[in-house]
């Protein structure tokens, strides 16, 4: 039953829920991928460390939609202090652990975080003491630190605060066609529509167990796996890091039933020695995000004995809104047909549908605040560029449809790159080259890579009379940007192809990049 001061359905009343009903059955089982080393933890054990946790956070301030920032590596922590949040109507900003101390500034600032919860090495990271002045350091060795203080805490809520389905769980930060990362604005009611999406869509029950490696602090990792979990109450395994030569021993050994994975996943286990019990398993699905060429996926199912569920979403829409189903035919490449709860079209230049089988930009229809972002934080100009009055959101991403209603994915924005999962602004890299010793100008989009699906190449036009080098590009790009954005392929040209209106041309640089750099 609903208590009384929940309206609407909220993460904090599904999980209730699960630990009234499931409080025996493991929750989370967490792998440290180096020494194996395994820690497990009931519905009933996580319920009392994420209410000793929201207890410690009530006693520090925060107060219902109060930003705290989460600056952690895969990690049991990161988990209970997101459950924490959403118990006491505090609003959770995630800090990839590769951002650097400017990048989380800006996050932070953006968001007037309230306090900053930290592992210690990243905190220790140059300029990182300055985000905020109230910060808890994840050291379980320390008297002051947060697992520490969190155990004082009692196993009771001291103050059970009214939610709402509206209310927002988290802002979480994704690049796109705008230079500075934009937060998108995600509710209980997100959360919970994804879980149960999920659910559908992977045809999840109880007893299920899901592996995951994804970064935590991703749209794929919350609401493709931990939401899931919660919300058909299975169970979730979670590994620190992804280890290429660990990865299928991992999932064979923890009896998982769904995988989550990526081309670069993929890619890097088909390459490692063939295990004789490699197909000794109970994975029924690989939930799959593209890209993988043809011959790559059937030789995966074959040496793995697994089958892929493909499909295509970003953070702006939660989940993977084209998706393939778990039950009847599969049409890869194709990233499958349009999930329940959405509508998909596919639009020229000008916002007109396009015929069958023609290229243009992939529209999706939901209702934001349930089955799509609430908007950007603060930003309702950006908001409104993406998200029309009519609910349809412009993803940026190109695709086509066929006559039977499958859906192919033709690429990402101009401006927006895909690298191993990450999404990069190449607009934010950019803005940083221009600004590099001996720098005039530079254009920075993705090229074809076999492993990470793109790799972040730069054109760089130098000062006159300057000589800059790759290998000072590199190091300073490193000084200011995540390892991830930092371009991995470096030219150096007199100047950029432009057009009429002084537009880069960066199509007519792609092209002659992906002759040189795409071939493999």
């Amino acid at each position: 039953m609903m208590k009384r001061n929940e309206t609407g359905t909220t993460l904090r009343n599904m999980w209730n829920y699960q630990v009234s009903t499931r409080p025996e059955v493991t929750f989370l089982r967490f792998i440290v991928a180096d020494s194996g080393e395994v820690s497990e933890y009931s519905y009933a054990e996580f319920d009392r460390m994420t209410t000793r946790s929201a207890n410690l956070l009530m006693d520090r301030g925060v107060k219902k939609g109060d930003r705290v920032a989460l600056q952690l590596n895969n990690s049991v922590e990161f988990v209970e202090c997101l459950l924490a949040l959403a118990k006491i109507g505090g609003i959770c900003v995630p800090l990839n652990a590769a951002n650097t101390a400017s990048e989380c500034k800006y996050m932070v600032d953006e968001c007037d975080v309230d306090l900053l919860i930290s592992d210690p090495q990243l905190y220790a990271e140059p300029g990182m003491s300055g985000l905020t002045d109230h910060v808890l350091l994840t050291d379980p060795d320390a008297g002051n630190g947060y697992q520490h203080l969190r155990d004082q805490e009692p196993n009771e809520l001291k103050e059970v605060r009214d939610l709402t389905s509206d209310d927002l769980v988290e802002i979480m930060f994704t690049s796109g066609t705008t230079a500075n990362p934009k937060g998108v604005m995600l509710t209980n009611a997100n959360f919970l529509f994804s879980g149960w999406y999920v659910n559908w869509q992977l045809a999840m029950n109880r007893e299920d167990r899901y592996f995951t490696t994804m970064a935590v602090t991703h749209a794929n990792f919350q609401l493709s796996a931990m939401t899931p979990v919660i919300t058909s109450g299975s169970t979730l395994i979670l590994v620190n890091r992804y280890s290429a030569t660990r990865f299928w021993r991992e999932v064979r050994e923890s009896d998982s039933t769904l995988v989550q994975s990526m081309a670069m996943i993929a890619k890097t286990t088909m390459v490692q020695p063939v295990d004789p019990h490699e197909k000794d398993h109970h994975v029924r699905y690989v939930h799959y995000f593209l890209p993988l060429k043809d011959e790559e996926k059937e030789a995966y199912e074959r040496r793995f004995n697994v089958k892929i569920i493909n499909n295509y979403g970003s953070s702006e829409s939660l989940v993977g809104v084209i998706t393939d189903l778990p039950f009847g035919p599969t049409n890869w490449p194709s990233i499958g047909r349009v999930g329940l709860g959405y509508e998909a079209r596919i639009v020229d230049k000008h916002g007109q549908d396009v015929p069958t089988g023609t290229c243009g930009e992939i529209l999706i229809k939901a209702t934001p605040g349930v089955s799509l972002m609430k908007g950007y934080w603060r930003d309702e100009e950006t908001t409104s560029s993406v998200l029309d009055s009519e609910d349809w959101y412009h993803t940026g991403d190109f695709g086509w449809r066929d006559e039977s209603g499958w859906y192919y994915f033709a690429g990402r924005g101009v401006d927006l790159i895909k690298r191993a999962g990450e999404n990069v602004s190449a607009l934010c890299v950019e803005q940083v080259l221009v600004h590099a010793p001996g720098v005039e100008d530079a254009a920075v989009f993705g090229v074809p890579d076999d492993v990470r699906g793109e790799a972040v190449m730069a054109v760089i036009v130098p000062r006159e009379g300057e000589h800059p080098t790759k290998k000072g590009i590199e190091e300073y790009a490193s000084q200011h940007l995540a390892y991830f954005k930092v371009p991995s392929i470096i030219e150096f040209r007199e100047d950029l192809p432009r057009g009429q209106y002084g537009k880069v041309l960066k199509n007519e640089l792609r092209e002659e990049a992906e002759l040189t750099y795409g071939k493999e």
